[in-house]
Protein backbone atom coordinates (compact mmCIF):
# COMPACT_ATOMS: atom_id res chain seq x y z
CA UNK A 1 0.00 0.00 0.00
CA UNK A 2 1.50 3.27 -1.32
CA UNK A 3 0.93 6.35 1.06
CA UNK A 4 1.01 10.41 -0.19
CA UNK A 5 1.70 12.31 2.91
CA UNK A 6 -0.13 15.04 1.68
CA UNK A 7 -3.13 14.09 -0.11
CA UNK A 8 -3.28 11.08 2.60
CA UNK A 9 -4.02 8.42 -0.52
CA UNK A 10 -4.18 5.07 -0.14
CA UNK A 11 -3.52 2.30 -3.08
CA UNK A 12 -5.49 -1.31 -1.38
CA UNK A 13 -7.17 -4.20 -2.42
CA UNK A 14 -10.36 -6.15 -1.30
CA UNK A 15 -9.13 -8.11 2.12
CA UNK A 16 -5.91 -6.75 2.53
CA UNK A 17 -4.68 -5.69 6.14
CA UNK A 18 -5.64 -2.17 5.93
CA UNK A 19 -6.59 1.29 7.07
CA UNK A 20 -10.09 2.86 6.99
CA UNK A 21 -11.50 4.36 4.25
CA UNK A 22 -14.44 6.51 5.84
CA UNK A 23 -16.45 9.35 3.96
CA UNK A 24 -19.13 11.32 6.17
CA UNK A 25 -22.08 12.76 3.50
CA UNK A 26 -24.23 15.72 4.92
CA UNK A 27 -26.45 17.52 3.02
CA UNK A 28 -25.95 21.34 3.14
CA UNK A 29 -29.38 22.88 4.56
CA UNK A 30 -31.40 19.50 3.62
CA UNK A 31 -34.83 20.86 4.55
CA UNK A 32 -34.93 23.49 2.45
CA UNK A 33 -32.76 22.44 0.01
CA UNK A 34 -35.08 19.29 -0.88
CA UNK A 35 -38.13 21.79 -0.55
CA UNK A 36 -36.41 23.85 -3.25
CA UNK A 37 -35.28 20.89 -5.34
CA UNK A 38 -39.07 19.50 -5.36
CA UNK A 39 -40.55 22.88 -6.01
CA UNK A 40 -38.67 23.78 -8.88
CA UNK A 41 -39.51 20.02 -10.27
CA UNK A 42 -42.79 21.30 -10.06
CA UNK A 43 -42.33 24.01 -12.14
CA UNK A 44 -42.00 27.05 -9.79
CA UNK A 45 -39.56 29.49 -11.10
CA UNK A 46 -38.15 30.88 -8.02
CA UNK A 47 -34.90 28.69 -6.18
CA UNK A 48 -35.93 29.55 -2.32
CA UNK A 49 -32.54 29.15 -1.48
CA UNK A 50 -31.49 32.08 -3.56
CA UNK A 51 -34.06 34.41 -1.19
CA UNK A 52 -34.89 35.39 2.18
CA UNK A 53 -36.76 31.41 3.37
CA UNK A 54 -37.26 29.43 5.88
CA UNK A 55 -38.69 26.26 6.62
CA UNK A 56 -40.84 26.42 9.78
CA UNK A 57 -43.52 24.68 11.49
CA UNK A 58 -47.12 25.91 11.88
CA UNK A 59 -47.12 29.73 11.74
CA UNK A 60 -50.42 30.22 12.97
CA UNK A 61 -49.47 28.84 16.25
CA UNK A 62 -46.79 31.14 18.67
CA UNK A 63 -44.56 27.72 19.04
CA UNK A 64 -44.10 27.49 15.70
CA UNK A 65 -40.27 27.57 14.94
CA UNK A 66 -37.37 28.07 12.00
CA UNK A 67 -36.19 24.40 11.24
CA UNK A 68 -34.04 25.08 8.33
CA UNK A 69 -32.86 28.56 6.95
CA UNK A 70 -31.50 29.87 3.63
CA UNK A 71 -27.88 31.87 3.36
CA UNK A 72 -30.14 35.09 2.45
CA UNK A 73 -31.98 34.47 5.59
CA UNK A 74 -28.86 33.64 7.92
CA UNK A 75 -28.05 37.19 6.85
CA UNK A 76 -30.76 39.32 8.01
CA UNK A 77 -29.64 37.48 11.51
CA UNK A 78 -32.00 34.14 11.40
CA UNK A 79 -31.66 31.47 13.40
CA UNK A 80 -32.89 27.69 13.97
CA UNK A 81 -35.24 27.14 16.35
CA UNK A 82 -36.39 30.70 16.92
CA UNK A 83 -40.11 31.55 16.37
CA UNK A 84 -41.07 32.33 12.85
CA UNK A 85 -42.60 35.79 14.40
CA UNK A 86 -39.17 36.58 15.49
CA UNK A 87 -37.55 35.83 12.24
CA UNK A 88 -40.43 38.31 10.55
CA UNK A 89 -39.28 41.24 12.76
CA UNK A 90 -36.02 40.45 11.26
CA UNK A 91 -36.76 40.26 7.60
CA UNK A 92 -40.02 41.48 6.60
CA UNK A 93 -39.91 40.13 3.15
CA UNK A 94 -39.48 36.47 4.41
CA UNK A 95 -41.05 33.84 2.69
CA UNK A 96 -41.86 30.79 5.21
CA UNK A 97 -42.83 27.30 3.61
CA UNK A 98 -44.24 24.21 5.38
CA UNK A 99 -42.37 21.30 6.33
CA UNK A 100 -43.15 18.20 4.72
CA UNK A 101 -41.26 15.00 5.98
CA UNK A 102 -42.63 13.01 3.00
CA UNK A 103 -40.55 14.79 0.70
CA UNK A 104 -37.29 14.55 2.59
CA UNK A 105 -37.45 11.03 3.43
CA UNK A 106 -38.01 10.94 -0.82
CA UNK A 107 -34.91 13.04 -1.48
CA UNK A 108 -32.93 11.04 1.51
CA UNK A 109 -34.05 8.10 0.14
CA UNK A 110 -32.22 9.45 -3.46
CA UNK A 111 -29.10 10.19 -1.71
CA UNK A 112 -28.83 7.05 -0.34
CA UNK A 113 -29.65 4.40 -3.74
CA UNK A 114 -27.08 6.86 -5.12
CA UNK A 115 -24.52 6.14 -2.69
CA UNK A 116 -25.37 2.41 -2.65
CA UNK A 117 -23.76 2.19 -5.86
CA UNK A 118 -20.21 3.23 -4.19
CA UNK A 119 -20.61 0.61 -1.16
CA UNK A 120 -22.88 -1.79 0.39
CA UNK A 121 -21.66 -0.34 4.19
CA UNK A 122 -23.63 2.84 4.77
CA UNK A 123 -24.78 3.90 7.95
CA UNK A 124 -27.45 6.14 7.80
CA UNK A 125 -27.02 8.48 11.15
CA UNK A 126 -29.74 10.96 9.99
CA UNK A 127 -32.39 11.66 6.97
CA UNK A 128 -29.73 13.61 5.60
CA UNK A 129 -26.33 12.44 7.09
CA UNK A 130 -24.81 8.81 6.10
CA UNK A 131 -21.66 7.33 6.72
CA UNK A 132 -19.38 5.39 4.35
CA UNK A 133 -17.17 2.62 4.89
CA UNK A 134 -15.40 2.61 1.35
CA UNK A 135 -12.44 0.65 2.51
CA UNK A 136 -12.80 -2.20 -0.02
CA UNK A 137 -13.84 -0.78 -2.81
CA UNK A 138 -11.97 2.45 -3.92
CA UNK A 139 -10.02 -0.18 -6.18
CA UNK A 140 -6.81 1.56 -7.01
CA UNK A 141 -8.65 5.02 -6.17
CA UNK A 142 -8.36 7.35 -3.86
CA UNK A 143 -10.88 8.47 -1.30
CA UNK A 144 -10.58 12.13 -2.54
CA UNK A 145 -11.35 11.05 -5.74
CA UNK A 146 -14.28 9.51 -4.63
CA UNK A 147 -15.81 12.07 -2.62
CA UNK A 148 -14.87 14.31 -5.26
CA UNK A 149 -17.36 12.42 -7.59
CA UNK A 150 -19.79 11.85 -5.36
CA UNK A 151 -20.15 15.48 -4.93
CA UNK A 152 -20.47 16.06 -8.66
CA UNK A 153 -22.92 13.64 -8.36
CA UNK A 154 -25.20 14.64 -5.87
CA UNK A 155 -25.19 18.09 -7.33
CA UNK A 156 -25.69 16.82 -11.21
CA UNK A 157 -28.23 14.28 -10.71
CA UNK A 158 -29.96 15.46 -7.33
CA UNK A 159 -30.15 19.24 -7.42
CA UNK A 160 -28.51 19.58 -4.30
CA UNK A 161 -25.20 20.04 -2.20
CA UNK A 162 -23.43 18.13 0.33
CA UNK A 163 -20.03 18.64 2.68
CA UNK A 164 -17.92 15.59 2.55
CA UNK A 165 -15.62 14.16 5.14
CA UNK A 166 -12.30 12.04 4.27
CA UNK A 167 -11.16 10.71 7.25
CA UNK A 168 -10.06 6.83 8.58
CA UNK A 169 -12.56 7.01 11.14
CA UNK A 170 -16.24 8.14 11.49
CA UNK A 171 -15.38 10.48 14.56
CA UNK A 172 -12.53 11.94 11.90
CA UNK A 173 -14.92 12.53 8.89
CA UNK A 174 -17.68 13.47 10.76
CA UNK A 175 -16.18 16.85 12.57
CA UNK A 176 -14.05 16.97 8.71
CA UNK A 177 -17.70 17.62 7.28
CA UNK A 178 -18.87 19.92 9.57
CA UNK A 179 -15.80 22.12 8.41
CA UNK A 180 -16.61 25.49 6.04
CA UNK A 181 -20.19 24.93 4.23
CA UNK A 182 -21.80 24.55 1.98
CA UNK A 183 -20.55 22.26 -0.56
CA UNK A 184 -17.21 21.62 -0.03
CA UNK A 185 -14.89 18.81 0.71
CA UNK A 186 -12.63 18.39 3.92
CA UNK A 187 -9.92 15.93 5.11
CA UNK A 188 -9.36 15.34 8.90
CA UNK A 189 -6.56 12.51 9.18
CA UNK A 190 -4.24 11.55 11.76
CA UNK A 191 -1.11 14.44 11.05
CA UNK A 192 -3.95 16.62 10.37
CA UNK A 193 -5.99 17.17 13.67
CA UNK A 194 -3.41 19.62 15.74
CA UNK A 195 -3.76 21.93 12.63
CA UNK A 196 -7.67 21.40 11.76
CA UNK A 197 -9.18 20.29 15.24
CA UNK A 198 -7.45 20.92 17.97
CA UNK A 199 -7.70 25.47 17.78
CA UNK A 200 -11.78 24.56 17.94
CA UNK A 201 -13.93 25.60 20.83
CA UNK A 202 -14.59 22.13 22.85
CA UNK A 203 -18.27 22.83 22.16
CA UNK A 204 -17.60 21.15 19.05
CA UNK A 205 -16.20 17.91 19.71
CA UNK A 206 -18.53 15.69 18.28
CA UNK A 207 -20.78 13.61 21.18
CA UNK A 208 -19.89 16.47 23.60
CA UNK A 209 -23.19 17.39 25.75
CA UNK A 210 -23.64 21.20 26.56
CA UNK A 211 -24.17 20.20 29.92
CA UNK A 212 -20.75 19.32 29.80
CA UNK A 213 -18.93 21.96 28.62
CA UNK A 214 -19.06 24.41 31.33
CA UNK A 215 -17.75 21.77 33.72
CA UNK A 216 -14.83 21.48 31.49
CA UNK A 217 -14.46 25.20 31.31
CA UNK A 218 -14.13 25.43 35.25
CA UNK A 219 -11.18 22.98 34.77
CA UNK A 220 -9.77 25.56 31.89
CA UNK A 221 -10.61 23.16 29.37
CA UNK A 222 -11.16 25.28 26.78
CA UNK A 223 -10.22 23.87 22.91
CA UNK A 224 -10.35 20.46 21.98
CA UNK A 225 -6.55 20.50 22.37
CA UNK A 226 -6.81 21.44 25.82
CA UNK A 227 -8.88 18.74 26.03
CA UNK A 228 -6.38 16.01 23.84
CA UNK A 229 -3.74 17.18 26.53
CA UNK A 230 -5.51 16.94 30.00
CA UNK A 231 -5.07 14.03 32.18
CA UNK A 232 -6.97 11.12 31.11
CA UNK A 233 -7.44 9.42 34.68
CA UNK A 234 -8.13 12.90 35.70
CA UNK A 235 -11.31 12.71 33.11
CA UNK A 236 -12.07 9.39 33.97
CA UNK A 237 -12.28 10.17 37.88
CA UNK A 238 -14.57 13.09 37.47
CA UNK A 239 -16.90 12.29 33.94
CA UNK A 240 -16.45 8.23 34.00
CA UNK A 241 -16.77 6.38 30.70
CA UNK A 242 -17.77 9.31 29.12
CA UNK A 243 -14.51 11.34 30.33
CA UNK A 244 -12.81 8.45 28.93
CA UNK A 245 -14.56 8.76 25.39
CA UNK A 246 -14.02 12.72 24.90
CA UNK A 247 -10.15 12.79 26.01
CA UNK A 248 -10.02 9.61 22.73
CA UNK A 249 -12.18 11.45 20.60
CA UNK A 250 -10.08 14.88 21.13
CA UNK A 251 -6.99 12.79 20.03
CA UNK A 252 -8.92 11.33 16.99
CA UNK A 253 -9.12 7.83 18.22
CA UNK A 254 -12.22 6.07 17.18
CA UNK A 255 -12.63 2.18 16.58
CA UNK A 256 -16.70 2.19 16.03
CA UNK A 257 -17.82 0.35 12.70
CA UNK A 258 -19.89 1.54 10.18
CA UNK A 259 -23.15 0.17 11.08
CA UNK A 260 -25.13 -0.75 8.14
CA UNK A 261 -28.15 -2.73 6.57
CA UNK A 262 -27.71 -5.06 3.83
CA UNK A 263 -29.76 -3.62 1.32
CA UNK A 264 -29.66 -4.91 -2.33
CA UNK A 265 -28.70 -2.06 -5.05
CA UNK A 266 -30.19 -0.92 -8.18
CA UNK A 267 -27.34 -0.31 -9.97
CA UNK A 268 -23.55 -1.25 -9.35
CA UNK A 269 -20.93 0.60 -10.64
CA UNK A 270 -16.91 1.62 -10.11
CA UNK A 271 -14.73 4.04 -12.49
CA UNK A 272 -10.86 4.82 -12.46
CA UNK A 273 -9.75 8.52 -12.78
CA UNK A 274 -6.02 7.27 -14.82
CA UNK A 275 -2.57 7.82 -13.76
CA UNK A 276 -1.87 9.10 -17.66
CA UNK A 277 -4.24 10.21 -20.20
CA UNK A 278 -4.33 7.29 -22.72
CA UNK A 279 -5.55 7.10 -25.96
CA UNK A 280 -4.35 3.10 -26.95
CA UNK A 281 -7.55 1.07 -27.21
CA UNK A 282 -5.67 -1.84 -25.64
CA UNK A 283 -5.00 -0.14 -22.36
CA UNK A 284 -8.35 0.68 -22.02
CA UNK A 285 -9.93 -2.61 -22.95
CA UNK A 286 -7.53 -4.01 -20.28
CA UNK A 287 -8.92 -1.04 -17.58
CA UNK A 288 -12.21 -2.14 -18.56
CA UNK A 289 -11.37 -5.53 -17.52
CA UNK A 290 -10.41 -5.21 -14.06
CA UNK A 291 -13.70 -2.84 -13.73
CA UNK A 292 -15.82 -5.95 -14.91
CA UNK A 293 -14.25 -8.13 -12.65
CA UNK A 294 -14.76 -5.49 -9.75
CA UNK A 295 -18.62 -5.07 -10.51
CA UNK A 296 -19.25 -8.65 -11.09
CA UNK A 297 -17.43 -9.46 -7.92
CA UNK A 298 -20.35 -7.38 -6.16
CA UNK A 299 -22.74 -8.34 -8.11
CA UNK A 300 -22.57 -11.93 -7.88
CA UNK A 301 -22.10 -11.79 -3.82
CA UNK A 302 -25.95 -9.92 -4.00
CA UNK A 303 -26.98 -12.87 -6.09
CA UNK A 304 -27.94 -10.59 -8.81
CA UNK A 305 -27.72 -10.27 -12.71
CA UNK A 306 -27.84 -7.40 -14.44
CA UNK A 307 -29.78 -6.73 -17.62
CA UNK A 308 -27.90 -3.73 -18.71
CA UNK A 309 -24.51 -2.24 -19.12
CA UNK A 310 -22.91 1.37 -19.36
CA UNK A 311 -19.60 2.93 -20.17
CA UNK A 312 -18.36 6.13 -19.33
CA UNK A 313 -15.23 8.09 -20.92
CA UNK A 314 -13.88 11.20 -19.91
CA UNK A 315 -11.67 13.11 -22.17
CA UNK A 316 -8.59 14.74 -21.02
CA UNK A 317 -10.66 18.14 -21.63
CA UNK A 318 -13.11 17.02 -19.79
CA UNK A 319 -15.85 15.95 -21.82
CA UNK A 320 -18.28 13.24 -21.09
CA UNK A 321 -19.61 10.67 -23.34
CA UNK A 322 -21.85 7.12 -22.47
CA UNK A 323 -22.92 4.13 -24.21
CA UNK A 324 -25.80 1.63 -22.77
CA UNK A 325 -26.49 -2.06 -23.98
CA UNK A 326 -29.03 -4.51 -22.51
CA UNK A 327 -28.13 -8.02 -22.58
CA UNK A 328 -29.26 -11.19 -24.64
CA UNK A 329 -30.05 -12.94 -21.26
CA UNK A 330 -29.68 -11.14 -17.93
CA UNK A 331 -25.81 -12.18 -16.47
CA UNK A 332 -23.49 -11.92 -13.40
CA UNK A 333 -20.50 -13.33 -15.94
CA UNK A 334 -17.69 -11.56 -15.71
CA UNK A 335 -17.12 -12.69 -19.31
CA UNK A 336 -20.46 -11.10 -20.91
CA UNK A 337 -20.62 -8.10 -19.06
CA UNK A 338 -17.04 -7.35 -20.56
CA UNK A 339 -17.98 -8.50 -23.73
CA UNK A 340 -20.26 -5.86 -23.84
CA UNK A 341 -18.92 -3.49 -22.47
CA UNK A 342 -15.76 -4.14 -24.95
CA UNK A 343 -18.35 -3.34 -27.98
CA UNK A 344 -19.74 -0.07 -26.06
CA UNK A 345 -16.56 1.27 -25.38
CA UNK A 346 -15.47 0.46 -29.43
CA UNK A 347 -19.03 2.35 -30.57
CA UNK A 348 -17.56 5.25 -28.53
CA UNK A 349 -14.11 5.69 -28.67
CA UNK A 350 -12.22 7.57 -31.63
CA UNK A 351 -8.32 7.89 -32.73
CA UNK A 352 -8.33 11.38 -31.72
CA UNK A 353 -9.49 10.54 -28.01
CA UNK A 354 -7.36 10.95 -24.81
CA UNK A 355 -8.90 9.59 -22.40
CA UNK A 356 -8.95 10.74 -18.46
CA UNK A 357 -11.39 8.48 -16.86
CA UNK A 358 -13.18 5.36 -17.73
CA UNK A 359 -16.38 4.11 -15.64
CA UNK A 360 -18.39 0.91 -15.95
CA UNK A 361 -21.98 0.65 -14.85
CA UNK A 362 -24.61 -2.59 -14.51
CA UNK A 363 -28.53 -1.66 -14.05
CA UNK A 364 -31.81 -3.06 -14.33
CA UNK A 365 -30.88 -5.95 -11.94
CA UNK A 366 -33.13 -8.57 -10.93
CA UNK A 367 -33.02 -12.01 -8.53
CA UNK A 368 -30.63 -14.75 -9.32
CA UNK A 369 -33.14 -16.69 -8.50
CA UNK A 370 -36.32 -15.15 -10.32
CA UNK A 371 -34.72 -16.11 -13.64
CA UNK A 372 -36.29 -18.39 -15.77
CA UNK A 373 -34.34 -21.29 -17.78
CA UNK A 374 -33.22 -20.10 -20.98
CA UNK A 375 -32.03 -21.65 -24.23
CA UNK A 376 -29.48 -19.50 -24.32
CA UNK A 377 -28.10 -21.56 -20.71
CA UNK A 378 -25.93 -23.66 -22.20
CA UNK A 379 -22.73 -25.64 -20.92
CA UNK A 380 -20.57 -22.94 -22.02
CA UNK A 381 -22.20 -20.38 -19.41
CA UNK A 382 -22.35 -23.40 -17.40
CA UNK A 383 -18.66 -23.39 -17.24
CA UNK A 384 -18.13 -19.73 -16.85
CA UNK A 385 -20.62 -19.44 -13.86
CA UNK A 386 -18.59 -22.35 -12.69
CA UNK A 387 -14.95 -20.17 -12.65
CA UNK A 388 -16.62 -16.94 -11.92
CA UNK A 389 -18.18 -18.57 -8.31
CA UNK A 390 -14.33 -20.53 -7.71
CA UNK A 391 -12.54 -17.45 -8.32
CA UNK A 392 -14.76 -15.81 -5.62
CA UNK A 393 -14.29 -17.96 -3.51
CA UNK A 394 -10.31 -17.88 -3.76
CA UNK A 395 -11.06 -13.80 -3.36
CA UNK A 396 -13.51 -14.26 -0.08
CA UNK A 397 -10.96 -16.64 1.72
CA UNK A 398 -7.43 -15.39 0.33
CA UNK A 399 -8.71 -11.36 -0.60
CA UNK A 400 -9.32 -9.64 -2.97
CA UNK A 401 -6.57 -9.41 -4.99
CA UNK A 402 -4.96 -13.40 -4.48
CA UNK A 403 -5.98 -14.47 -7.55
CA UNK A 404 -6.99 -12.08 -11.00
CA UNK A 405 -6.98 -12.15 -14.77
CA UNK A 406 -3.84 -11.62 -16.58
CA UNK A 407 -5.13 -8.29 -18.21
CA UNK A 408 -6.11 -7.02 -14.66
CA UNK A 409 -2.34 -7.66 -13.74
CA UNK A 410 -1.26 -5.10 -16.21
CA UNK A 411 -3.83 -2.61 -14.51
CA UNK A 412 -2.89 -3.06 -11.20
CA UNK A 413 1.15 -2.36 -12.53
CA UNK A 414 -0.22 0.57 -14.43
CA UNK A 415 -2.02 2.00 -11.28
CA UNK A 416 0.74 1.82 -9.21
CA UNK A 417 3.39 3.42 -11.42
CA UNK A 418 2.74 7.06 -10.22
CA UNK A 419 -0.19 8.73 -7.91
CA UNK A 420 -3.51 9.27 -9.10
CA UNK A 421 -5.03 12.64 -9.37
Amino acid sequence: MEFDKNKQKFYNGIGDNMEKQILHIDVNNAFLSWTAVDMLKQGDKVDIREIPAIIGGDESKRSGIVLAKSMKAKECGIRTAETIYQAKQKCHNLKVFPSNFKIYRKYSDDLYHLLLQYTDKIERFSIDECFLDMTHYLMKETLWSKAKEISKRVKEELGFTVNIGVANNKLLAKMASDFTKPDKIHTLYQNEIKEKMWSLPISELFMLGKKTVPKLYNLQIKTIGDLAKADKKMLEKKFGKHGVMIWEYANGIDNSEVKYLKEKPKGIGNSITLPQNISDMKRLEEILLALAEQVTYRLRKYDLLANTVSVQLRTKEFEDTSHQGKLIIATASTKEIYQKAKELIEQMYQKEMVIRLIGLRVDNLEEKKKQQLSLFQDEQNKKQEKLDQAIDALKEKYGYNSITRAGKMKVDKMLKLKDIE
